[in-house]
């Protein structure tokens, strides 16, 4: 069975995947609205709503109907400056954006997380990730979605040092564990966002791969 949904929340849209995920929503033509809150301004569409600003002020005033709601927020313990601040991104913002979207009627939640995540990890990064998971679980979502995709591949505005070189390698690594382009995972997520099956699902890189092929 499958859902069309035509109002859309979609938070981390400034992204590597986030940036192509909205090019596919603004080109789908079921879609009527896409809500876009970010913190720099996007191009001008008609059917995108982009509240521009800090997400602590506006995401209490966002308003309108939405169907469903795609978390594509994320950062680096690097760019964050500190492990408070990483926590403030990938986990109390992503359960704050997503609070606020069951509030505004979303029934399906699609969320980025990470490859290993794990709440009782001993790896910071993927305890957070983790933690978030099992936050959004208490949620009490008719359909949440949680993807853990590998390495991200794709070039980003503000290049990340590692990641460009561990991209050559991850490419031949088999699995789940490959990396993965961020076009495909934006695909992926869009087939997932189609599937109307109450229950929470987690989708593995490898998995995510397939869905994500054009």
């Amino acid at each position: 069975m499958y859902l069309t949904p035509q109002h859309v929340l979609l938070a981390g849209a400034t992204g590597l995947t986030g940036e192509h995920l909205l090019d596919r929503l603004l080109n789908e033509p079921t879609i009527s609205r896409v809500l876009a809150p970010t913190r720099r301004p996007l191009a001008e569409h008609p059917h995108l709503e982009n509240p521009v600003g800090d997400p602590a002020v506006f995401l209490p005033q966002l308003a309108g109907r939405v169907d469903i709601a795609f978390c594509c927020l994320g950062t680096t313990l690097k760019q964050a400056g500190s492990e408070t601040a990483f926590r403030a991104v990938d986990l109390d913002m992503v359960v704050a954006f997503s609070k606020r979207a069951r509030e505004m009627g979303a029934r399906h939640l699609l969320v980025i997380s990470a490859l290993g995540a794990d709440a009782k990890s001993s790896i910071f990064y993927n305890r957070v990730k983790g933690e978030m998971e099992e936050a959004l679980k208490q949620q009490d979502w008719p359909q949440l979605t949680i993807v853990r995709p590998s390495l991200l591949l794709g070039e980003r505005i503000e290049p990340r040092l590692g990641e460009r070189l561990a991209a050559p390698f991850s490419r031949l690594i088999p699995g789940k564990y490959r990396g993965i382009e961020a076009c495909t995972l934006a695909r992926a997520l869009w087939r997932l966002a189609l599937e109307e099956e109450d229950g929470i699902r987690v989708v593995e890189s490898d998995e995510l791969r397939k869905l994500g092929k054009k």
